[in-house]
């Protein structure tokens, strides 16, 4: 597995709205969750379909419905909420977990504090949703959770990452494919994604 940079017009248009500093909270959730529908199209472009009989209002014929592993959506907690309706759009049958953490403050790593997950993850295509792909830890953690919980299937859905944050999860989780919205260049001393859009979570709900 790898990443995948989704290139798009739109996306790219909604992305420069997302890193402009006057934007509104308003807006900024609003535009988070249009990027994270369109995403969705290509992420979940590999679910299985079957052939099945319907009737039209002018005669019988057959239409392809999706089949298979169902969809999860797993948002960290706060930020990755800002994406989830987004893709509940498309994938409206979708189930919804939470995983909340922390950063411990001596080994700067993170803390799972909260994890309420589907019943079934085994048998599920898991989404992890977080805007921001940084270091890589807490997406790491995330994927870690979702394992020990019997998921067999994840994906990772980010709008922009840092180079170090792919490397690190490509290498402690090589069987999970990353999706993006943007490859940002570097991260700074603060561990800030270059250029970035500064913090998504206070940019989404209005805190600082």
């Amino acid at each position: 597995m790898g990443y995948t940079l989704i290139k798009h017009p739109l996306i790219d248009h909604k992305m420069t709205i997302l890193r402009k500093k006057e934007t509104s909270s308003m807006e900024f959730r609003q535009v988070a969750n249009e990027i994270a529908t369109l995403m969705g199209y290509e992420v979940t472009r590999d679910l299985e379909t079957e052939e099945i009989e319907i009737e039209t209002p002018i005669c019988k014929t057959t239409g392809r419905v999706i089949s298979g592993k169902k969809v999860g959506i797993v948002p960290i907690l706060r930020a990755g909420l800002g994406m989830v309706e987004g893709l509940l759009t498309i994938i409206p049958a979708a189930r919804v977990g939470h995983i909340g953490m922390y950063r411990d403050p001596e080994t700067h790593k993170p803390v799972t504090y909260y994890s309420k997950l589907p019943k079934d993850v085994s048998s599920r295509l898991m989404l992890v949703v977080d805007p921001m792909l940084a270091t890589g830890g807490s997406l790491i953690e995330a994927i870690d959770e979702l394992k020990r919980n019997g998921a067999k299937n994840i994906k990772s859905i980010n709008l922009l990452a840092a180079p170090e944050g792919v490397k690190a999860v490509q290498e402690a989780h090589p069987d999970v494919e990353i999706y993006l919205a943007a490859l940002d260049e570097r991260l700074n001393d603060d561990k800030y994604i270059v250029p970035g859009l500064g913090d998504a979570g206070d940019r989404l709900f209005g805190t600082k």
